[in-house]
């Protein structure tokens, strides 16, 4: 650890720019900036491209006859005569004669930035669009990065797990806000309608320090709609073959500065089905309803004052378990398995600030949530509540085509968690109040560089917080980019990460068993170091009938300190403790992206996750990774007509179970699943303002069968529902509808 603290820090040591450049600026005469402007030396080929805020950055050339020009399509072309190394600002003015132009194409579903020196997947509209999406989780069918895994089958909870971890070890933001921890943890994912998501943002391993100290196998922001660019309406409904429903409705207008979307989105039920006859629901009833305002201000990246405030408010219940339990009457039953959830959280965000000119720039973060939750697993009643506020205040310089951020932050979390037991015969020992208050005051800085004409990129970070129970804790990070060429980039990065464990909400699959949990130790915050190294080309053929891209990715978590349930001490147990021997990720990580006449689009991915411990020097494999995953994917959209075929493939290899051989014969598993393969279709057909679609998931029907240990009997000290590894409802078909009316 000396070693690579030593690396890091040397990393933040100021470095001159190799060789003297130009930085300016391409704007409108209404000031707006000018992505893809061309700028160029006269009677030369040295020429460079603005970037989405309309900046550039050009090597020095002639310095007595420096003529710098702009052009850009539709606008009048400009020169100007440099004679320092100023910042240098164009403005282009409309040509006032242009013939009309329709201009017609579909963004790409997957955009990588060759800018942004962190390897970052944009998911965007187009691709969420190839799947039903009804809520975040669903929104990664077409993904090769994150895995989205079942956490408590009674109640599907899910989790969105990178690097073959656990979910809890990447970072979930909102709006760019820390709104997933603690308790929205466990269904958190789940309340956020794929109709309300913009842009889902994917970054691999130890990035940006900005929002937080944890992120330690990544990142995924997920980008809300914009007021100021959505449909004036947008309406979705949602029906799948288990008879649930979805339905949603966006509002948006916009006054002069001012814009406001309202979504309002529902779940009801489903019916009760258990097709494997183990006397338990194949899936859980689902009432959902949430409401989110949105009222933004300006734009952050103009001159002046700018701002954004959300408000929301979420009211959740689920049932499952037994086919004949009902929640009126049976509710902490010791004769009828049954698990019921009720949620009550409103939620809060604001992002304000005031940016001086192109140099200078302020904004104020602050977000803040409340939960109530009440259910009951069986025969364990749960009650808990969240209050959790976040504040970052940030300084944002550019300088010489360079840009330095730092800050301040603040956390504020308090969690109450209250177990209780109904029962007496399993002599569980874990029951009482658990309180726990967290305040986390932190600083942050972060500096970015170019060198040689921007072909080098450097970002260096470093956070310092101070936990009230566990004391000064730092990050330090860094990135490399390197481009190979205008298409080909090379990237690293190295980091180390923390965070605190919230067992219970973290892994609810615990109380929906039978197992007694055992606290060995106080645990401590958990601490890893990531190193990982990829390469990503891009291709494209002159008459555009071939384009896409190659990526490949490997990256190393090792952990200092993990706190992970070990389920194989005990069958009837899970021991809780602190474990700081050896636990290892390794990750590589193949994907290639096709897309051919603008119609066909092939994507192939594959992920090799080898995650274990060592114990007593014998490897051992953690349980519930594939160490194979591969991923296929086949879009079809003719130009000509109006629809859209879309179809994608998953293999998942073996993976490692909890040991089970110490159970009666009846209630063992396999010490290893099987592999198996699901196949996803939809079909998209497009009127003018509608959008009809249909699709089947898991088309072959395959199933786990009667996952359920004990599922015979529910209250015997072998019940335990966490050894799913598979799919539980099977074949899933789906119909539904968009309609969007867009702003004149």
């Amino acid at each position: 650890m000396k070693i690579i603290y030593f690396i890091i820090f040397g990393f933040l040591i100021p470095m001159g720019i190799a060789s003297q450049s130009i930085q300016g600026k391409v704007i409108d005469n209404l000031k707006n900036p000018l992505q893809g402007a061309s700028v160029y030396w006269l009677n030369s080929s040295i020429a460079t491209l603005t970037d989405s805020t309309g900046h550039f950055e050009i090597q020095a050339f002639d310095q007595e006859k420096m003529k710098l020009i702009a052009t850009f399509v539709g606008y009048t072309p400009d020169t100007l005569e440099v004679n320092q190394f100023d910042f240098v600002e164009f403005n282009l003015y409309k040509k006032s004669v242009l013939d009309e132009v329709i201009i017609k194409g579909q963004r790409d579903g997957v955009i990588i930035s060759q800018i942004n020196p962190i390897k970052t997947e944009q998911i965007t509209q187009s691709e969420l669009k190839k799947a039903a999406c009804c809520d975040l989780a669903g929104c990664f069918d077409t993904q090769t990065t994150v895995q989205p895994q079942t956490t408590n089958v009674v109640t599907n909870s899910k989790e969105l797990r990178m690097l073959g971890l656990s979910g809890v070890y990447n970072q979930i933001l909102i709006d760019g806000l820390p709104l997933i921890q603690g308790l929205t943890y466990t269904y958190g994912i789940s309340s956020i309608p794929g109709t309300l998501v913009d842009n889902i943002y994917v970054a691999k391993g130890a990035n940006s320090v900005l929002q937080g100290f944890e992120s330690i196998s990544g990142q995924i922001n997920v980008e809300t709609k914009d007021p100021d660019n959505t449909e004036t309406v947008m309406i979705n409904a949602y029906v799948n073959s288990f008879m649930e429903k979805h339905f949603n409705v966006n509002y948006a207008f916009k006054h002069k500065k001012w814009s406001n979307l309202t979504a309002v989105h529902t779940v009801l039920p489903a019916g009760r089905i258990d097709r494997d006859d183990d006397q338990f629901m194949d899936l859980p009833q689902i009432s959902r309803f949430k409401v989110f305002n949105k009222w933004k201000y300006g734009n952050k990246n103009d001159w002046g004052w700018y701002s954004t405030v959300g408000l929301g408010y979420l009211r959740e219940s689920r049932t499952g378990g037994q086919i004949l339990f009902d929640e009126k009457t049976d509710r902490g039953s010791t004769s009828i398995y049954g698990q019921t959830l009720s949620i009550h959280q409103p939620e809060m965000t604001s992002s304000t600030g005031y940016r001086f000119n192109d140099t200078h720039h302020v904004g104020v973060n602050l977000s803040a949530l409340h939960q109530d939750q009440d259910s009951y697993f069986g025969s364990t009643n749960y009650i808990a509540q969240q209050t959790q506020l976040y504040a970052n205040v940030q300084y944002e310089l550019n300088y010489e085509g360079n840009q330095f951020k730092t800050g301040f932050s603040y956390r504020h979390l308090d969690i109450s968690e209250d177990i209780a037991f109904t029962d007496t015969f399993l002599h569980r020992t874990y029951n009482g109040l658990y309180h726990r208050i967290e305040k986390i005051p932190g600083m942050f800085f972060e500096n970015t560089m170019h060198f040689f004409n921007k072909k080098l990129t450097w970002m260096t970070g470093m956070r310092m917080d101070h936990h009230n129970q566990f004391g000064f804790m730092y990050t330090p990070r860094s990135l490399l980019k390197f481009d190979l060429n205008s298409n080909s980039s090379i990237r690293a990065n190295v980091g180390t990460g923390w965070r605190t464990t919230n067992l219970f909400s973290e892994n609810i699959g615990l109380l929906a068993s039978s197992r007694d949990i055992i606290f060995i130790e106080n645990l401590q915050p958990e601490r890893a170091v990531n190193f990982g190294i990829n390469l990503t080309h891009k291709f494209e053929t002159t008459n555009e009938n071939l384009s896409g891209y190659l990526s490949a990715d490997f990256y190393r978590t090792e952990f200092l300190n993990q706190i992970f349930p070990d389920y194989d001490i005990h069958p009837t147990k899970a021991y809780i403790y602190n474990f700081t021997g050896e636990s290892v990720s390794h990750v590589f990580q193949l994907e290639l992206n096709i897309k051919l006449w603008k119609r066909y689009e092939i994507k192939g991915g594959y992920n090799y996750m080898d995650v274990y411990r060592m114990i007593e020097d014998q490897k051992l494999l953690l349980p519930f990774n594939p160490r194979h995953r591969v991923l296929g994917t086949f879009s079809y959209k003719p130009e000509s007509s109006p629809f859209q075929f879309d179809l994608n493939a998953h293999w998942y290899g073996e993976q490692r179970l909890p040991d089970t051989q110490s159970n009666p014969s009846e209630f063992q598993r396999p010490d290893f699943s099987n592999p198996f393969t699901i196949i996803n279709a939809q079909f998209t057909y497009y009127f003018k303002s509608l959008e009809i679609y249909a699709g089947c998931e898991n088309i072959f029907d395959f199933r786990q069968h009667q996952p359920i240990i004990s599922w015979q009997d529910p209250f015997s000290p072998y019940f335990d529902t966490s050894s799913v590894w598979g799919p539980t409802r099977g074949r899933e078909l789906y119909m539904g509808f968009r309609y969007r009316l867009k702003k004149d």
